[in-house]
């Protein structure tokens, strides 16, 4: 992978392989078991250069009032710091299981042409991609939690004899190449930004995306280093969860109504949290 200076402006190498399915049932009740357990407390997170400031935003899952929350937050936040550059990461899971998976796709694209942002691709939005690329059957899509998109963007998946052609009328063009833009994983000093996480013992330059986007006990019980501090998403906690080694800024958005934020600057990194 290239120097973190090369890319942060976005000439870092891609990530491809193909992508694992795994049971939303056993994922939910994952999260459940969860919910009773306390995330590990704060620790001290080493900085990054004094003249930048990144924000990175957990998964959104169709949020976009919490999504304009959050940016809310980040523009009072960075108006406040003068003379620095800016870059917003946003963590994937972007789509599905909330009610506005196309808004959030726009104010996305939107931000996208005024500030520098640099958007993960999460599993959902694989499996999107998939779907509309005609690699993925409407089934499979759809035990996703692939209906509540498709409604974002006025299609019903339940009056609709071919889903596939009533999606591919609905989604604009637009976010169909921003979907195929998405990037799998971005490092920056002492920080490597995923979806999912990394493989423990493979180097981060040799990550790929099956794991990038879809690993979950491998990485999320490893004690030891991963040659960065690993910020991710993909497993629902009721509260960001800070490790030594990751820190995991998924919050279930679609079912808590709380989506998270990582500040990292020349202090390390610190939490902003969106509207409850």
């Amino acid at each position: 992978m290239s120097d973190a200076t090369a890319d942060f402006h976005g000439s870092g190498p891609l990530f491809r392989a193909a992508s694992r399915r795994r049971s939303l049932q056993a994922r939910v009740l994952g999260w459940l078991k969860q919910l009773g357990r306390r995330s590990a407390g704060p620790v001290a997170y080493p900085p990054i250069d004094a003249g930048t400031v990144i924000y990175a935003v957990g998964d959104i899952h169709g949020r976009s009032d919490l999504l304009d929350g959050v940016h809310a937050m980040i523009d009072a936040d960075f108006g406040r710091r003068i003379g620095k550059r800016q870059a917003e990461i946003y963590l994937g899971d972007y789509v599905d299981r909330g009610p506005d998976s196309a808004g959030v796709l726009a104010r996305l694209r939107r931000r996208a042409e005024a500030r520098k942002v640099i958007a993960i691709s999460g599993n959902h939005e694989d499996t999107l991609l998939g779907f509309l690329e005609g690699r993925i059957a409407a089934r499979e899509w759809l035990e996703w939690g692939g209906a509540a998109t498709a409604l974002s963007y006025g299609v019903n998946p339940q009056s609709e004899a071919v889903l596939a052609a009533a999606m591919a009328r609905a989604v604009p063009l637009e976010d169909v190449a921003f979907l195929r833009g998405l990037r799998l994983a971005f490092h920056y000093g002492p920080y490597f930004f995923a979806h999912a996480g990394v493989r423990p013992g493979r180097p981060l330059e040799k990550q790929v995306a099956d794991d990038l986007m879809w690993i979950r006990k491998p990485f999320l019980n490893h004690q030891g280093g991963f040659g960065a501090i690993v910020v991710h998403g993909h497993t629902p906690r009721p509260a960001p969860e800070f490790r030594g080694n990751r820190i995991n800024l998924d919050t279930g958005a679609y079912a808590t109504g709380r989506l998270a934020c990582l500040r990292i600057d020349a202090t390390g990194a610190e939490l902003l949290e969106g509207p409850r």
